[in-house]
């Protein structure tokens, strides 16, 4: 018996959201209780002193990056402290407090979150004991969001006070979703509407060099990225006074992850899918990009002109393929929606979005090795790639390091 459209929006309603971000979906570590914690507009946050510290001395203020609704803390501290390299504790052995910064809604306009940003810095700088001044930063998102929330604090004569801002494998000139999972999102959403949701979401639409509303749509920036665009510049683009360093999960050498362009990355399987082929992006004109079946909606195919072959370049990567497969894989097996996935990963933020160098518009944006001349010009102080793709805001011993090595 074939799956009818009620049971298969019933299934996928009842399962968990599909989630294109990064990090754990669960912690398998329970936190420390934190010493304090901040209500603050739009947000909270956790407050671990450093060890030696009986109030907020030394404070390095994190903030979270994108996802569908609120912040988790919890698993905030996993991606952290539960990695390659365990971050949280080692700024605490250094007699750092950790101020983790969360929102009420991650997907929400980044200049909101930004309120959450200035609030949770104007509160360290109210708690702190001595004249340390404060580290501001994020991972992913989180980066652009501190950016500008330190910059219009200069701008608004706010004092804030850091001598050092830092942006963690975040998407300075844009992060990348292939169009065939956006147009999938779009194509399910009468079935159930949360993945299209989060494809929509303002800070989505603001992060993404390539959006797309519908699964009919060009890809393109959206208004919503453009007019985040502008907000920066009437902040002056980047906070003036700190010192700027940036890190990113991907190399300088141009190096590509191994994914190549006009491969198959999800393959419908199950009767309910049969037809769906999501493909990796292809440079070119009319590029067949995905074919989208779903139950009893007819195929529809998508082909897109002008991409760069984003998907393999330098960068963070994002298993975006193999979340999608994971949730289908996941539903009750008499609907059939098996889907087999030859590709999981794809770049997320291009290593030359990561350090501000370039527009990740063309192939040759993407994949030319960053020169020691073309790093001088960034608007950064200090930048550390990776030496090879990493997942996206991995917290690695090389980079780890290298940044604990950077605080004033």
């Amino acid at each position: 018996m074939s799956t009818t459209e009620e049971q298969a929006a019933e299934a996928l309603q009842a399962a968990p959201p599909i989630i294109l971000a990064p990090g754990p979906r669960t912690t398998d570590h329970t936190p420390p209780e934190p010493d304090d914690i901040w209500d603050l507009p739009y947000g909270t946050a956790w407050v671990y002193h450093g060890e030696g510290n009986s109030g907020l001395t030394r404070p390095v203020l994190i903030a979270d990056g994108f996802s569908s609704g609120p912040s988790d803390l919890a698993l905030t501290w996993e991606l952290l402290e539960h990695g390659p390299f365990p971050l949280l504790s080692e700024l605490r052995r250094r007699g750092r407090d950790v101020v983790l910064v969360g929102y009420h809604e991650r997907s929400a306009p980044i200049l909101q979150n930004a309120e959450t940003v200035i609030a949770a810095v104007t509160e360290a700088n109210d708690r702190r004991v001595g004249d340390h001044p404060p580290v501001v930063g994020g991972f992913s998102m989180g980066g652009l969001v501190t950016r500008y929330a330190l910059a219009k604090m200069e701008t608004t004569g706010t004092d804030h006070q850091a001598r050092l801002y830092f942006s963690w494998d975040s998407p300075h000139t844009g992060a990348w979703i292939p169009v065939p999972l956006q147009a999938f999102a779009h194509y399910i959403k009468k079935l159930d509407g949360r993945f299209s949701d989060q494809i929509n979401s303002p800070a989505s639409q603001e992060l993404l060099t390539r959006h797309i509303a519908s699964w009919k749509d060009k890809p393109t920036a959206s208004e919503k990225r453009r007019a985040f665009l502008r907000a920066l510049e009437e902040v002056g683009n980047w906070p003036q006074e700190p010192r700027l360093i940036a890190l990113a999960n991907g190399p300088a050498t141009g190096a590509g992850n191994g994914v190549g362009p006009d491969a198959e990355a999800v393959v419908g399987k199950g009767l309910a899918v049969t037809g769906t082929e999501l493909r990796t992006q292809a440079e070119g004109d009319d590029q067949s990009a995905a074919k989208l079946r779903v139950v009893t909606l007819p195929t529809r195919q998508i082909r897109t002109s002008g991409l760069p072959d984003a998907d393999g370049a330098p960068g963070g990567t994002l298993p975006g393929f193999g979340i999608l497969a994971d949730a289908l894989n996941a539903l009750p097996a008499l609907l059939d929606f098996k889907v087999d996935v030859p590709v999981r990963e794809h770049c997320f933020v291009p290593a030359v979005s990561a350090v501000a160098a370039r527009e990740p518009a063309t192939h040759e944006d993407l994949y030319t090795p960053l020169s020691e001349e073309e790093l001088e010009k960034t608007p950064f102080d200090a930048v550390k790639l990776a030496s090879r793709n990493e997942m996206h805001a991995l917290v690695s011993e090389e980079l780890a390091t290298w940044f604990l090595d950077q605080l004033p």
